[in-house]
């Protein structure tokens, strides 16, 4: 390009996302200070009449006059500089401006990042800031790919929506350049605006006569009013919820969808809802595979989470709040169409279920029904909750699983934990024997009740890594010495956890066929206080635990996808992104 021809904006696809998410926001004034690492993105606005520039040559200065700037005019602005020590010298302004709570956006300009460190010139460490100058600060990818892109345009959302939230002050973005000298893009890409709606907010509007899903993750202990409002939600807008144990859902609406969401070769696309609410933090649920046109968050802190990398608004507000709230301006109505759709499809997977091999999944199935109503069930990570959940627990009964920071480490500590709380309740654990042994330990505290209840499925290795869909899988018998971790703990001993938990006062029980389990699993569900604590030790083999796993992912088929999961096994995942470009082609 040269000296005075047309010119739109960089080529640089993170600049591109900011320009355009500033847009979006409505952001429109940027006081600019000189130099080359900035110059993409300045000489991109410039190109757009929506921004009013101006220049200021002392970053202080810029800082400063974006505080008086800001103040006046009550809106954001931006600043933006050049590498080397340019930024440092925004430092004061963005004080002052943090102190006085300005939305003062400081753009800081910078070679890529890995650069940081190596002696590059020009190229400073911006990763910390003071605490009181920002109260956000990211730092941007270089787009090379669709992960590059939805990384910079959360980041960039979250950086933008900080300038407002809760009192709102400075904020920063670290924005990387690769110095490209191609001005030719003449439209900003579409990028996803992400809003946040207060309390005190403009609602948007909920589709009417569409479908409405609720995904709940993990919850707090749900009260019966939010049950209830959901419900009431649910009815008026043909909802729908999606959830496991640990959601702690229980009431008209809902869809525990796992069986459906674990199968193989069927598509569950037709399911999807056109608005998906999200609530709850974290599940535990791999196989809730719902998505939707676009994903409502709604939490009380606030946080951008975009699980289903579809969110387009976060509620910053109680979710009884948001539900009662969109219930009244409903209208009224009673439709449940898509539930009963949802429901009928859980039911025919239900049905289609064969005798299954002696397993967890299996032995989730004859003992769930017989949980003792009031009691509480918490289970180990992974392939304990996943069996379960393909199950239904009695009314009556609360689920519990350490799915926060998702380790194996503590799984019976808090079971143990939980069973203090009140000793007339009654705490069942479902534990595998990887997770067991790591945590044993604590079935010698002192302070262990006789209202605890230990399932143990001991298959002898971290099963999970066993089944044919972990990429594990791809070694065989290979993995179980360093991945599985097999052969330890005494390999299925008869007698080491029975020598255990006997000495320490438990009662043990054990099976090791569905013959043996049906002699001893009614004295393990018994719904009265036991004189001692209760451990039943369930011995199953891997073969077979393997094999019931993929009984449940295979109940049913659908051509489409059986034909993609044939392609994919014998070309491979890059197999087939190469005959979908060709086919676009």
């Amino acid at each position: 390009m040269g000296l005075n021809m047309t010119h739109y904006y960089t080529d640089e696809k993170q600049v591109q996302v900011v320009i355009a998410l500033l847009k979006a926001h409505g952001i429109r004034k940027i006081i600019a200070s000189p130099g080359t690492t900035n110059m993409t993105f300045v000489m991109s606005l410039k190109s757009d009449p929506h921004f009013k520039l101006f220049s200021a040559v002392d970053e202080r200065s810029a800082a400063y006059m974006a505080c008086g700037l800001a103040e006046e005019c009550g809106e954001p602005v931006v600043i933006s500089c050049t590498g080397a020590t340019a930024s440092r010298n925004y430092m004061p302004g963005l004080t002052e401006a943090h102190y006085r709570k300005l939305p003062v956006l400081a753009i800081t300009a910078t070679r890529p990042l890995s650069e940081v460190g190596h002696h590059t010139a020009q190229v400073i460490d911006r990763s910390v800031f003071p605490k009181d100058t920002v109260v956000h600060s990211v730092s941007l990818p270089v787009i090379k790919d669709a992960e590059d892109q939805w990384d910079c345009e959360i980041k960039a959302n979250r950086a933008i929506l900080a300038l407002t939230h809760r009192g709102g002050g400075p904020v920063h973005i670290n924005l990387p350049t690769t110095y490209c000298r191609s001005y030719d893009t003449k439209k900003l890409p579409e990028c996803r605006i992400i809003q946040r709606i207060g309390p005190d907010s403009g609602f948007p509007a909920l589709p009417k006569g569409g479908r409405v899903g609720i995904f709940v993750g993990s919850h707090a202990v749900m009260p019966a009013e939010l049950t209830s409002a959901i419900d009431r939600f649910c009815a008026v807008y043909n909802g729908a919820v999606f959830c496991d144990h640990t959601s702690g859902y229980r009431g008209a609406y809902r869809v525990a969808f796992s069986i459906v969401g674990c199968q193989q070769t069927f598509d569950t696309s037709g399911f999807y809802p056109d608005v998906l609410i999200h609530i709850g933090e974290i599940t535990g649920d791999y196989y809730l595979r719902v998505s939707a046109g676009q994903v409502w968050r709604v939490c009380e802190d606030g946080e951008i989470r975009d699980k289903f990398r579809k969110l387009r608004y976060v509620f910053d507000m109680s979710e009884r709040r948001f539900f009662d709230h969109y219930t009244r301006q409903s209208g009224g109505g009673q439709e449940d169409r898509y539930l009963q759709e949802c429901l009928a499809c859980v039911e025919r997977m239900h049905a289609k279920i064969p005798k299954l091999p002696f397993s967890n999944i299996s032995i989730a199935r004859r003992l769930a029904p017989h949980i003792p109503p009031g009691a509480v069930l918490h289970f180990g990570i992974l392939n304990s909750l996943r069996a379960w959940n393909f199950f239904e627990l009695p009314a009556g009964v609360a689920a519990m699983c350490n799915v926060g920071g998702f380790g194996i480490d503590g799984c019976v500590s808090s079971l143990i934990g939980a069973s203090l709380a009140d000793r007339n309740k009654l705490y069942f654990g479902v534990i595998g024997d990887l997770a067991f042994f790591y945590d044993m330990n604590v079935l010698g505290n002192r302070h262990i009740g006789n209202n605890v209840r230990i399932l143990l499925i001991n298959n002898g290795k971290g099963m999970e890594f066993g089944f044919s869909f972990h990429p594990a899988a791809l070694f065989g018998a290979e993995a179980d010495a360093f991945v599985a971790a097999k052969g330890h703990f005494g390999r299925q001993s008869r007698q080491l956890v029975k020598n255990f938990a006997e000495n320490l006062g438990f009662e043990y029980l054990s099976a090791a066929n569905e013959q043996e389990l049906e002699e001893v699993y009614e004295r393990f569900m018994t719904p009265e206080l036991t004189e001692r604590p209760v451990l039943l030790e369930v011995f199953t083999n891997d073969d077979e635990e393997s094999q019931a796993m993929d009984l449940m992912m295979s109940l049913e088929k659908d051509i489409k996808s059986e034909v993609v999961n044939l392609a994919r096994q014998a070309i491979g995942a890059k197999g087939i992104k190469v005959l979908k470009k060709l086919t676009k082609g």
